[in-house]
């Protein structure tokens, strides 16, 4: 072969060398395109349903009446909850099911009902809506206004972490209590059998 055909062979696996390098950063780069997105999706889905949630609760409070956030929404907001040292406002949804957790707070339906004898429990994912549970200490203020328009005020007396099979809501001789629970720990990816729980008192 002339020296000009071994210049051209080498010129055409060097390009060949080349697409194969471009092609293989273009994945990557898709790639890392694609769970970007996945880890804003929770998130902003979060954020935005919390809005849209805030509104029907905002309804709900002339009439007192359950209205839902969107027509398929299986679930409807029940309460308002605040923390204001951390300037924390969350909507809280009945009927605590996987779907209502996905778009925010659930009050459980194995606690009492805010305002009555016996300890109420709110439940939400870790890495989205409760995540300033971790921010939390004794002493804190937390405030629930119910979809009738009642203000329940309780203070954190502490905090505790259990297995979700060993975790019981206080009876009834303990009071008026609230509950609030989250996964543990708050940095792991894959889920656990621990939670987390903030404990508060009646005021």
């Amino acid at each position: 072969m002339s020296r000009a055909g071994k210049l051209a062979r080498r010129s055409k696996e060097a390009l060949c060398g080349h697409g194969v390098a471009a092609t293989l950063l273009l994945a990557l780069c898709l790639g890392g395109m694609v769970e970007i997105g996945r880890g804003l999706y929770i998130p902003t889905k979060a954020a935005v349903a919390q809005e849209l949630l805030d509104h029907a609760f905002e309804a709900s409070l002339v009439d007192h009446r359950p209205r839902r956030p969107w027509p398929w929404a299986d679930t409807a907001p029940v309460a308002r909850l605040s923390v204001a040292r951390l300037g924390v406002t969350r909507i809280v949804l009945g009927g605590g099911s996987g779907q209502a957790l996905a778009f925010g707070p659930t009050l459980l339906p194995a606690g009492a009902m805010p305002g009555h004898a016996g300890t109420a429990v709110i439940a939400a994912h870790r890495d989205t809506h409760f995540r300033f549970l971790h921010d939390m200490r004794t002493g804190d203020f937390v405030t629930l206004q119910t979809r009738e328009g009642a203000l329940l005020r309780y203070r954190v007396t502490g905090t505790s972490i259990v297995r979700w099979d060993r975790y019981a809501p206080p009876d009834d001789s303990m009071g008026e209590r609230l509950d609030l629970a989250t996964c543990y720990p708050f940095d792991a990816i894959r889920s656990g059998p621990w939670r987390y729980v903030v404990h508060t008192e009646s005021l």
